[in-house]
């Protein structure tokens, strides 16, 4: 990803443009300028989210940034560059780029070709514990590059997987994804650090405890029979 983008979306000025109005928290539009191309980002301000019974408060926001650690440490770009910025239009949140994309093409109506590319998303899912992979959340842009997003409940301590791809549930994980995990899994110390500014210490062991499971049994787990094992609404 860009360096400059990066930098931007951390330090750079925010020009309010827009609130988007589906969502259950409060998600605004925004411009980041101070460089010779301004470009759109996606503000989530932490007075804005709707509590939780089972997340801290105010906790959504820190959970979006270290989404993206993980996903950056996995080397698989996943999820759109995210920063935590303490200096919002309405206080501390999270900043991710905007990606541009159809918001009718979405996993319901995938193409089998695009659902094959989905067992990155769905090891990812696992190993960040998420609790809310609708089918809207995975964005194809112009250039085709599949992104997630909406990673704002994600990283509990306690199993919480619910997502709409359970596509490959029982099958064996790659090869070519298990040596990524393998090493992750070598250079802790690279990555796991820089989550301690997001997460709590007990959500930091489940995580390591996660990643360590799945190289155990590499399987792609089977929906559990004793929970919710999907996201509403699913889109």
């Amino acid at each position: 990803m860009d360096t400059n983008i990066e930098s931007a979306l951390q330090t750079a000025p925010l020009a309010l443009k827009g609130e988007f109005v589906w969502g259950s928290n409060h998600t605004f539009l925004v411009e980041v300028q101070g460089s010779a191309e301004p470009f759109l980002a996606v503000y989530k301000p932490t007075q804005g989210e709707r509590p939780l019974w089972d997340f801290p408060e105010a906790s959504l926001a820190l959970r979006e940034a270290a989404a993206y650690v993980v996903s950056q440490a996995l080397g698989w770009d996943l999820v759109p560059p995210t920063f935590f910025r303490p200096d919002g239009p309405f206080g501390p949140g999270s900043l991710q780029l905007f990606i541009d994309h159809d918001p009718e093409y979405h996993y319901f109506n995938l193409t089998e070709e695009d659902r094959q590319r989905l067992r990155p998303v769905a090891l990812f899912d696992i190993l960040v514990n998420n609790a809310d992979r609708k089918g809207s959340h995975m964005l194809f842009d112009p250039q085709d590059h599949l992104w997630l997003i909406d990673h704002g409940i994600c990283f509990h301590v306690d199993p919480k997987l619910r997502t709409v791809i359970w596509d490959f549930a029982g099958e064996p994980i790659p090869a070519v994804l298990l040596d990524r995990l393998r090493s992750l899994q070598g250079r802790t110390t690279d990555w796991l650090p820089g989550l301690a500014e997001y997460l709590l210490a007990e959500e930091l062991a489940a995580l390591e405890g996660r990643l360590e499971g799945l190289l155990a049994n590499p399987v792609y787990p089977l929906p559990p029979g004793n929970r919710r094992a999907f996201p509403y609404p699913p889109v």
